[in-house]
C-alpha cells in the first residue's frame, strides 16, 4: 500500500483521485498549519526567482495563489510536517524542468519534485521556501516497442494507464502498487514501488532500463541503456530508483516489459484463526519453493472496514485471510494451487479453497486493494507503516505488531504482501486526542525497531521520506549513512533537491 510519495508511489487509493485533507494535531516535527500559506510573502531572493520563472515559462505554469498552492504542499502521510512553498511549477516538458532547476540552483532555493501526491512517507512535502515542481502534466507515453519489449514514458504517466496501453500490444508492465490507478511512474521510480505482483515479478527497480534526469546544475543527462545487457560504468539509473527526488529530477523513464500473462489464473484463499498461523502458512509456502504470482494478507480489521464501506459480504470471523494466485500454465498451475492449499490447511487454516473463477478472484483481490480507502472512511487518523522482514520471520513480526497494539492501546489493521514479508500495519487514531497520538507514534517507532531487530528494513516500498529518517539511521548505521551522504553531496552539492528527505 498507496504502496500514496518524491511523490506518488504506493498509497492504497483506488476509488477516486486522492482527496487532500489537511492533517490535524501534532506532527512528527515542523508545521502542518495551512494558514501559513496565506500570511507569508517571498523575500528578495524569492521575488527574484519568481521573476526569473515568469520570464522562462507561461504564467499559468507558476502558481502562487495560496488556495491553488495548498493541494500540493503535502502527500498522504499522516502528521508528516510540511513548510510553506514559494510557488508550485507545473512543468510540461524537460525544458521546463531544466529551467526551473537551473533558476533554483542560481538562487540556492530548494526544489521538491512531486507527482500525484499519493505518497505515505512525506517524501513530496514542501520544505520552507521551496519550489514545488509538479510533474503531473508530463503524461506522454512516447514509445511502446513490442520488438524490444520496452516503453518510454514521461514521469506523470499513471501506472494503470501505462499498463493498459501495454496490454493493447500484448505486453505487460508488472509493478502494480495498490495506488496504481492514481500513482505515477515517476513517483513509483522515486520510491521503488512494489505491489501485489512483486513477489514473483519484482519491483520497479527491476524494470527501469534508463532515465533522463535534470541534474543540480540544470543539465539534462541520460543514464542507463535500452539494450538487454549493459555494464558500462556505474549503474546510475539504478541509483536514481528509490532516491526520492534527492539526486535529480527524472523527466523520462525507459522500462522493460514482459509478454502478457496467461488468463484464468488459479486462486487459493485461506482463513486463519490467528495472525501467527497466517505467518506460519506463508513461511511453509515459500520454504517449499513455491512462488505464487500474488500472495497477500488481509486482517480482520480490514475485512470489517471493507464490508462496512462496500457491503462486500466478506467473512469477518477469521483473524485474517491469505490470498495466493498462481499463473503457471496448466497442469503446473493446478499442482501449485493444490500444494498451496495443502500448506494452508496444514498450518491452521479454518477454511481453505482453490478456484479458477475469475470474477470470484477479482472480488477477493478488490477487497485487498480497497482496504486502505475503506479504513479512511472510518473518519480516524491513520498512520501507515511499511516494514519488511525475512519471510521466515513474518509470523514473529505479526505477533510483535499484535503485542505492540495491545501494549500501547492502539488499534492496528494490517495488510501485507505476504510473499515477500512486506507488512503495512495501519494505525487508527481518533482525531483531537493528543494522548492517542502519542501512543500511536510510540507504536510506530516500536514497529520499526521490531523490524530491524528481526533482520528487516524500515521501508519496503513507501520510501524513507520524512517519517522514516530515524529508522533509516537505526537500520543502516554510520558507515552506510556516510556513503549515502557522500553520493548526495557529489550529485547535489548545494543540497537543493528535496532537502531533509530520505538521506
Amino acid at each position: 500500500m498507496p504502496e500514496p510519495h518524491s511523490a506518488a508511489a504506493t498509497g492504497d487509493v483506488i476509488d477516486g483521485p486522492p482527496v487532500v485533507v489537511e492533517p490535524e494535531g501534532r506532527p512528527f516535527g515542523g508545521s502542518t498549519d495551512p494558514a501559513r500559506l496565506d500570511t507569508r510573502g517571498p523575500d528578495a531572493t524569492g521575488r527574484a526567482l519568481l521573476a526569473e520563472l515568469a520570464d522562462a515559462m507561461d504564467t499559468d505554469r507558476v502558481l502562487t495563489d495560496p488556495d491553488t498552492v495548498r493541494p500540493y504542499v503535502h502527500d498522504e502521510a499522516e502528521w508528516a510536517e510540511y513548510g510553506t512553498p514559494l510557488c508550485v511549477v507545473r512543468a510540461r516538458s524537460t525544458a521546463d524542468v531544466a529551467a526551473v532547476v537551473g533558476a533554483c540552483a542560481r538562487h540556492r532555493v530548494p526544489v521538491v519534485p512531486r507527482g500525484a501526491g499519493t505518497g505515505l512517507s512525506g517524501g513530496a512535502n514542501a520544505v520552507e521556501g521551496c519550489v514545488l515542481l509538479s510533474l503531473e502534466k508530463m503524461t506522454a507515453i512516447r514509445e511502446i516497442s513490442a520488438g524490444e519489449r520496452l516503453a518510454v514514458v514521461e514521469p506523470g504517466v499513471v501506472n494503470d494507464d501505462l499498463r493498459a496501453a501495454c496490454a493493447e500490444q500484448g505486453l505487460w508492465y508488472p509493478p502494480d502498487p495498490a495506488s496504481a490507478p492514481w500513482s505515477t511512474i515517476g513517483g513509483n521510480v522515486a520510491t521503488n514501488a512494489g505491489g501485489l505482483c512483486c513477489v514473483k515479478y519484482g519491483v520497479t527497480r527491476d524494470y527501469v532500463l534508463a532515465c533522463e534526469v535534470v541534474t543540480a546544475s540544470g543539465e539534462v543527462v541520460r543514464v542507463g541503456r535500452r539494450t538487454a545487457k549493459g555494464v558500462v560504468g556505474y549503474d546510475l539509473a539504478g541509483l536514481l530508483v528509490g532516491s526520492e527526488g534527492t539526486l535529480g529530477v527524472i523527466t523520462e523513464i525507459t522500462v522493460k516489459l514482459r509478454p502478457a500473462r496467461p488468463s484464468a489464473p488459479r486462486t487459493v484463499v485461506g482463513f486463519f484463526g490467528s495472525l501467527a498461523d497466517c505467518g506460519a502458512a506463508v513461511a511453509a509456502v515459500t520454504e517449499q519453493g513455491m512462488q505464487p504470482a500474488v500472495f497477500e494478507l488481509v486482517d480482520r480489521e480490514c475485512l470489517q472496514a471493507v464490508n462496512s464501506w462496500r457491503n462486500a459480504g466478506l467473512p469477518e470471523g477469521a483473524a485474517a485471510l491469505l490470498l495466493a494466485q498462481t499463473d503457471l500454465p496448466e497442469p503446473a498451475a493446478e499442482a501449485e494451487a493444490d500444494a498451496i492449499l495443502a500448506a494452508f490447511t496444514a498450518h491452521g487454516a479454518t477454511e481453505a479453497m482453490a478456484s479458477t473463477d475469475e470474477a470470484e478472484a477479482e472480488a477477493l483481490f478488490a477487497a485487498r486493494r480497497m482496504a486502505y480507502p475503506a479504513l479512511e472512511q472510518l473518519g480516524m487518523g491513520m498512520l501507515t507503516e511499511d516494514v519488511c522482514v525475512p519471510r521466515s520471520r513474518m509470523a514473529q513480526m505479526l505477533a510483535r505488531i499484535e503485542e505492540i497494539g495491545r501494549t500501547r492501546d492502539v488499534r492496528i489493521a494490517t495488510v501485507a504482501h505476504a510473499g515477500d514479508g512486506n507488512l503495512h500495519p495501519l494505525m487508527l487514531t481518533p482525531h483531537d486526542d493528543p494522548a492517542a497520538r502519542d501512543r500511536t507514534k510510540a507504536a510506530f517507532d516500536e514497529i520499526i525497531s521490531a523490524a530491524v531487530e528481526l533482520g528487516g528494513t524500515v521501508t519496503g516500498e513507501h520510501g524513507v521520506g520524512l517519517l522514516k529518517r530515524d529508522g533509516m539511521e537505526r537500520e543502516l548505521g554510520p558507515g552506510a549513512l556516510a556513503m549515502q551522504r557522500a553520493v548526495k553531496a557529489a550529485l547535489d552539492p548545494d543540497m537543493i533537491f528535496n532537502p531533509g528527505k530520505a538521506v
